[in-house]
């Protein structure tokens, strides 16, 4: 029997892109019954947008409410189907095999998280299309437990930028945290992987998403990830966490000379020390004071609420 499948989507300020999302995602050749917004802030949501999307559908929350983990999981808990596909409002698919794809991978019973490939946009920068095809390579590959000595926590790595969660197992594992500043997708897939599942990487499912972050955008994206891994070692503890950026690093330098633009290489270096700074910085966030805190993280709102400080 054919799985059924589901979109949800946060959103936050929906513009053009996100009516292009939805036109291509009623385009899939494998359809999809209900596309599901989670918006943030109704007064911030144009309603028009619905009239020409019969499958889309959106429910409120106020930016007091929102959470990375928790209005996924609220999303995820609305939907009957079988598979739930999880995307940003900014990541178009690339044409419409995406959702097929995505659903085909789950014909091995072990697979209960697949995740796509990542596409540069015309204006993504040298550097940054390079991290996007060594972090999103053109061949797919399945993870479980066994690949941990290898991998270390990538591992662990599906992005909610573009993945497919099976239902059944992500109500039987509790799915998503419900406070987390983010990476809330692969603090699940860490579950996953420990309970004896599979995350499959799908090449064949493409979407089209980069950022052109500055070394200081990097530097909060990355005391965010550490922190969200410090505050769960149940998954990421003892884990090996570092090897694969040093290889990412080595290896972006080597094709700044190999492409004939060493300039790029300083790119490079202050990318890659804001990232490396800002991560080493997010493991201590216990012991630094609440102005430093604030300073470093790109979410204040998750530190607002007494609790996470």
């Amino acid at each position: 029997m054919k799985r059924t499948a589901d979109v949800l989507i946060p959103v936050y300020h929906p513009g053009k892109e996100l009516e292009q999302l939805l036109s291509l995602l009623e385009a899939q050749d494998y359809p999809v019954n209900r596309i599901i917004l989670m918006n943030t802030e109704e007064a911030c949501f144009p309603a028009e947008i619905l009239k020409d999307h019969p499958k889309a559908e959106v429910h409120h929350v106020t930016k007091a409410e929102f959470d990375h983990g928790g209005t996924r999981d609220q999303g995820i808990r609305m939907s009957d189907a079988d598979v739930v596909i999880c995307m940003t409002q900014d990541a178009i698919p690339a044409d419409e095999h995406m959702a097929g794809a995505l659903l085909k991978t789950f014909d091995d019973p072990e697979v209960w998280a697949a995740y796509a490939r990542q596409l540069p946009k015309e204006n993504c920068r040298e550097v940054e299309k390079y991290t996007r095809s060594f972090n999103y390579p053109e061949e797919s590959r399945i993870k479980g437990k066994e690949d941990l000595p290898i991998l270390g926590i990538k591992t662990f790595f599906c992005s909610n930028v573009c993945a497919a969660w099976r239902r059944d197992k992500y109500l039987e594992l509790g799915g998503f945290v419900k406070r987390t500043i983010f990476n809330e997708d692969m603090i699940y897939a860490g579950t996953i992987v420990k309970k004896g599942g599979k995350i499959a990487y799908c090449a064949d499912a493409q979407v089209v998403h980069s950022h052109n972050y500055s070394a200081l955008e990097q530097f909060h994206r990355n005391f965010d990830l550490a922190v969200s891994q410090t505050m769960h070692p149940e998954i990421f503890g003892g884990i090996r966490s570092e090897s694969e950026g040093i290889r990412l690093v080595k290896k972006s330098l080597s094709y700044c000379i190999r492409i004939g633009k060493p300039w790029l290489m300083i790119q490079v270096v202050t990318q890659s020390a804001g990232k490396l700074l800002g991560y080493k910085l997010g493991q201590q966030y216990e012991r630094l004071p609440e102005k430093v805190i604030l300073a470093c993280t790109m979410n204040r709102k998750f530190w607002e609420k007494e609790e996470n400080l």
